[in-house]
């Protein structure tokens, strides 16, 4: 599927210019306290870019060009990279790794397994792997938890929303995976 980066975002602006809130991802991801962040299918680099202005080093993939080049537009002192997550490699790991913006479901079925082992193999020892996705589209929580044990990650809770909300079930959920 081919993207309009620069439609995808006036989206977002659109929401923010209203005054809702756009950062939710970012916030939780801020809570975690790191240091670095691969933001795994930045699209147009909302996340990432959030997480730069508070001074933490962010690096975003993503497979669609015309996404990237509104990321590169909007924040040209940011690495990006066009790539499949799925056999990512980017000779380093970061304390966070997040997928926001329902990722995993972009992942041709059947290649889940990679892309949560493609983004894993980033997530440095004691960091975390961050994703929040919706749960009716054919992959759930419990595969989405066996790829994330295959790839070294225990799960170490999960909200209903990236604003915390307590996860006890439902459409959506955001989970946070840690490398021990």
């Amino acid at each position: 599927m081919a993207w309009d980066g620069e439609e995808y975002q006036a989206r977002f602006d659109g929401i923010a210019a209203r005054g809702g809130d756009v950062h939710g991802e970012a916030a939780l991801v801020r809570a975690l306290g790191p240091s670095s962040v691969l933001d795994a299918g930045c699209g147009t680099g909302r996340v990432a870019i959030e997480l730069a202005r508070h001074g933490i080093d962010v690096v975003g993939v993503d497979a669609d060009a015309s996404m990237l080049a509104t990321a590169q537009r909007l924040a040209p002192d940011i690495p990006w990279h066009l790539g499949d997550l799925a056999d990512l490699d980017l000779g380093r790991s970061f304390d966070v790794v997040v997928m926001a913006g329902n990722v995993p479901l972009f992942t041709p079925p059947g290649t889940e397994p990679a892309l949560v082992a493609g983004v894993a193999a980033h997530v440095a020892p004691a960091g975390r792997l961050v994703a929040g996705f919706s749960l009716d589209r054919g992959y759930g929580l419990d595969a989405y938890d066996t790829h994330c044990a295959a790839a070294g990650l225990t799960l170490e809770t999960r909200y209903a929303t990236w604003s915390r909300d307590p996860y006890t079930g439902g459409t959506y959920a955001v989970s946070i995976h840690r490398r021990s």
